[in-house]
Parts: structure tokens; C-alpha cells; sequence
């Protein structure tokens, strides 16, 4: 390993492309907790609370693969700059956004530019740096990543608290200009210049459109109707969910005949053979599902029903990556005595504890420390099984595919993560119309008003309750609707239970590895297709 030492243009060049990084992860995470403000001051509908996340992150997953070879293409530094400046400029539209259209508008091109940045920040460091200085990139720009997780709910609940939520937008200009003068200062251009001609734009398009109609069903399920609209009408959800399944049909047909002609794919579907990749996979999606599903869901119980801030609602969130970072740091010497598999699955199994044990505690009386106790063992869970889950993903893949793979793999976790907010933020809202409507049944409500209160309830995610309840005229509809949100809340996180211990089961079937040493994996989320990202080969195991 070279012991050069790392000069200040190297150590700036690092920072240049975590800070662009950084900037996309804050995104995933910072809104949250301003998703009852924002809901208040532009009207928007539940549908559109869960579509301003989903857009963003379907957008990243859809096109990280493909925003990877195109810097290979042309050049990770100019992709990387122009990624940003589109993410710097849709920052800015959200902020000023007036209705919820403009702002899933400016979120969806959002996230283009958040698919352009994180392929070609991690493809430019992995080209860039080798030896020692290799080593520490890829510590700072892991930790820089980790820490806006943290960050991000606590500075959208300030911002929404003490300014507006804005800013929760607006804040990734001063920092994206900062990024763009290291992009010109010191980032040096680099490129594949062996890559293979040709892009897959049939997998592109089947692969985005398909996921696409998916999330649509998934969202707008419980307002257009699983089959039949309020008005008698067919609903548009069942068509939107057998197109979405025709066309993911679709693209593993075409993707496996491509790769049969030798044609370029977007995916290589061929490393799905490798069990460590084809299981691990799942409990990825599920931990990013699980993960990002509560993160989005709980804001709108603890400002919704139990009367948090939004800057006690991000203080509680902070609790659960104090425990993702304690159990990082503890995670390694762990692995060398009991190996990755076993400390993957008691990290997913401390997952399953906490969000089971939420489901059990939500009340109306629950404390905050009871709360952050069981988000923070929740954190050590998801530490415990981040940390390992890539690395024992790509212990079977050769060398030459780890890039593929490890791209492969980010697409898989950002999908989860879309889908956690459909899936656990339409159970949520669903689940609460349900029960407000039942609470209501009970009260000497005319049949037309407690319509009325369903609807608000409904539309707003839960973010009118606090309003329902303060007015005397409508405060017994809102505590009915109070306590609606808690059933709602209780039923969402055990389902949110459930699904992890899919996840865990996952993990059964993957191969174990040797206990012993763990080699730092450079491997990250967005590594370019068809760029080795390990140093060490490894001989392919097979299952």
C-alpha cells in the first residue's frame, strides 16, 4: 500500500465529491419531518405527501445504473457537475414551489440529478485515488454520508420549527455552489475509455415506467379505489399495477435477451446465479423499505397525534442514527468473531424488536424517552446489518462485476425505499380513513360532517388533527380522529415488523462467509457498472 502522503488538493477533492453526496442523502431524509408543515401551508393531499418523497427516490433508482455509464462515456467530472447544477436549480423550484404539483415537479428532477451525482462522485473517487489515500476516500465520503442521515431530520425539523420549510430546499445552494468550485479547482476528469459502445434504452425505459406504474397502484390505491371509484367508475390502479408488472415482465425478458445477442444491458441479470447477491438483495430492499417507511410515517404520528414539533419530532428521529453510528463503530471486531452472516441477522433481529415494541408502546401517553430508546436500539439494528449486508452481497461475485453488482444493488435499496413510502405511508393513511370513520360512527356527528372530517383527515395525512382538536366546535371529531391516528400508527409498524422478518429470513439462504478479518469493502451505493470496486479478488462461489 503507497504511503505517499495525501496532498491538500487530494483532501479537497475528497470533500468536493462527499459534499454533492452528502447534499442527496440529506434529500432522502429532510422533509420528513416537515411533511405536516408543508402539508398546512400548500394544501397538499396525502397522495401528494407520499409521491414528493417516492418521485425522488424512484427517479435515483430508475436511472443509476444508466447515469453511471454515461460518465464512463463522457466524464464523471463534467456528469457529476451537471448533476449537480440540476439538482442545485430543481432545490430552488421546490422551495418556491406554490402547490404540490410545482413541488413533485421539481422533486422528480431532483431526482435525475441526484442519479447523475452519486454514480460519479463514488465512480470518480474510485478512479482517483489509490494505496493509503484510496482507503481514506472512501472512509470520508462513507461517514460524510452516514452523518447527513443524522442531519437531516434534525435540521428540517429547525428549519420548519424556527424559519420555514423552505429552506429545507433552498440550504443545498451555498453547499452545491461550494462543491461546484472544488468540481473546477481540483476534481480532475476521468473516464472509461475501454467501455463498450451503446446504451440500454429499451431496459431504461421498461425498467422506469414499470416501476413507475407500480408505485402509482401503490399510492393511489385508497383514492381512486382498488377496483371501482367512488362514482361507480372503473379505477385507473388495477391497470396502473398489471402494466407496471407486464413491463418489469417485459424488461427481464428483454435484458436476458440482450445479454444472449452480447448487446449492452442495464442490468446483468446473469449475476442473479450468485446467492449471496440474488438473497441479500431482498433483505436490502427490505431493510431500505423498512427504514425509510418509518422515517416517513412516524413524523406524521408524532406531530399528528401526539403533539411534537417539528424539532422534537427530528430529535427523537436523531436517536436512531446516534445507534447506526455507535454500532458501525462496534460492528467490526463483532464480525471477526462470529462472522457477517450471523451479525447481519442479529442486526435485522434488533430491527424486528424495536419497530414490534413501538407497535406495542404507541399510545396516547407514551413518552419520548420510551421512543427514542426504541429508535435508537432500531439504529443499532440497521447498523449492525448495513454495515455487513454489502460486503457479504458481493463475497461470491467476481472482481470484474463487483461494480455492476454494487450499482446493481443501490438501484435495489432506493427502490425499497420508494416503496416503503407507498407501501407503509398508503397502509398508514388508509388504515387511519378507516378508523376515523369508525371512531366517528359513535359520535352524534350528522352522517355529512363526520364525510367531511374523513376527508380532512384523510387528505392531509393526519395534519389537521392538531387543528380539529384545538377548535371547540370540532374538537370531538378531532380526538376521535387522535385516536384513529394511533390505531393507524400501531397497525402500519407491526406490519413494518412483519416485513423485516422477511427480511431476516432472507438471510437463511445466503452463503455463509469465512469468520476471520473483514477487509474494508470500498464498495458503496452507485459504483459504476463494469468498474471493479475491490481491491482483493476473490474466487466465484456459486449456488
Amino acid at each position: 500500500m503507497s504511503t505517499t502522503p495525501i496532498t491538500p488538493r487530494q483532501w479537497l477533492a475528497m470533500l468536493t465529491l462527499s459534499l454533492g453526496v452528502s447534499l442527496v442523502v440529506m434529500d432522502m431524509t429532510i422533509v420528513n419531518v416537515a411533511v405536516p408543515v408543508i402539508i398546512e401551508d400548500l394544501g397538499l393531499t396525502a397522495a401528494g405527501a407520499q409521491w414528493m418523497n417516492a418521485i425522488y427516490l424512484l427517479m435515483l433508482a430508475s436511472l443509476l445504473l444508466a447515469a453511471g455509464r454515461l460518465g464512463d462515456r463522457i466524464g464523471r467530472r463534467r456528469v457529476y457537475a451537471a448533476g449537480l447544477v440540476l439538482f442545485m436549480v430543481a432545490s430552488l423550484s421546490a422551495g418556491a414551489a406554490q402547490n404540490q404539483e410545482m413541488l413533485i415537479a421539481a422533486r422528480f428532477v431532483q431526482g435525475l440529478g441526484a442519479a447523475m451525482i452519486v454514480p460519479a462522485s463514488l465512480s470518480t473517487l474510485n478512479a482517483t485515488f489509490q494505496g493509503r489515500a484510496r482507503g481514506i476516500a472512501f472512509a470520508i465520503w462513507g461517514s460524510t454520508v452516514g452523518g447527513m442521515v443524522a442531519v437531516g431530520p434534525l435540521l428540517g425539523g429547525w428549519l420548519a420549527t424556527e424559519s420555514t420549510w423552505r429552506w429545507a430546499f433552498w440550504i443545498n445552494l451555498p453547499f452545491g455552489l461550494l462543491a461546484l468550485v472544488g468540481i473546477v479547482k481540483v476534481l480532475d476528469e476521468t473516464r472509461d475509455d475501454d467501455i463498450r459502445p451503446g446504451m440500454d434504452l429499451p431496459g431504461l425505459l421498461l425498467s422506469t415506467l414499470g416501476l413507475g406504474g407500480v408505485v402509482f397502484g401503490l399510492i393511489e390505491g385508497q383514492y381512486y379505489g382498488w377496483w371501482r371509484q367512488e362514482s361507480g367508475a372503473l379505477s385507473p390502479v388495477p391497470f396502473a399495477l398489471a402494466l407496471g408488472a407486464v413491463l418489469l415482465s417485459a424488461f427481464i425478458v428483454v435484458e436476458a435477451r440482450r445479454a444472449r445477442a452480447g448487446a449492452v444491458t442495464l442490468v446483468d441479470l446473469t449475476l442473479m446465479r450468485f446467492r449471496s447477491l440474488r438473497y441479500g438483495s431482498i433483505a436490502a430492499m427490505v431493510v431500505a423499505l423498512g427504514e425509510i417507511g418509518l422515517i416517513f410515517t412516524l413524523p406524521l404520528l408524532l406531530q399528528g397525534a401526539l403533539g411534537y414539533t417539528p424539532l422534537g419530532t427530528g430529535v427523537l428521529v436523531l436517536w436512531l442514527a446516534i445507534g447506526t453510528f455507535l454500532a458501525s463503530g462496534a460492528t467490526p471486531p463483532l464480525t471477526q468473531r462470529l462472522g457477517q452472516r450471523a451479525v447481519i441477522r442479529i442486526g435485522l433481529a434488533l430491527e424486528v424488536v424495536a419497530i414490534a415494541g413501538t407497535a406495542l408502546v404507541i399510545a396516547e401517553d407514551v413518552s419520548g424517552p420510551v421512543i427514542a430508546a426504541l429508535l435508537f436500539v432500531y439504529g443499532v439494528g440497521v447498523g449492525m446489518a448495513t454495515a455487513q449486508l454489502t460486503s457479504a452481497i458481493l463475497v461470491d461475485i467476481p472482481v470484474g462485476s463487483s461494480g455492476q453488482a454494487s450499482g446493481f444493488l443501490t438501484t435495489v435499496r432506493q427502490l425499497g425505499s420508494a416503496l416503503g413510502i407507498a407501501v407503509l405511508g398508503g397502509l398508514l393513511i388508509s388504515t387511519l380513513a378507516a378508523q376515523t370513520a369508525d371512531e366517528l360512527a359513535d359520535t352524534d356527528l350528522p352522517a355529512s360532517q363526520q364525510d367531511e372530517v374523513v376527508a380532512l383527515v384523510r387528505d392531509s395525512a393526519g395534519a389537521v388533527i392538531p387543528t380539529l382538536v384545538e377548535d371547540p366546535a370540532t374538537a370531538e371529531a378531532g380526538q376521535a380522529a387522535e385516536a384513529s391516528m394511533i390505531t393507524a400508527s400501531k397497525i402500519t409498524t407491526g406490519v413494518a415488523a412483519v416485513i423485516l422478518v422477511g427480511g431476516l429470513a432472507a438471510t437463511l439462504a445466503m452463503p455463509a462467509a469465512p469468520i476471520g478479518p473483514v477487509a474494508p469493502s470500498p464498495s458503496a451505493p452507485g459504483s459504476t457498472p463494469g468498474r471493479p470496486t475491490a481491491e482483493t479478488s476473490r474466487p466465484p462461489r456459486r449456488g
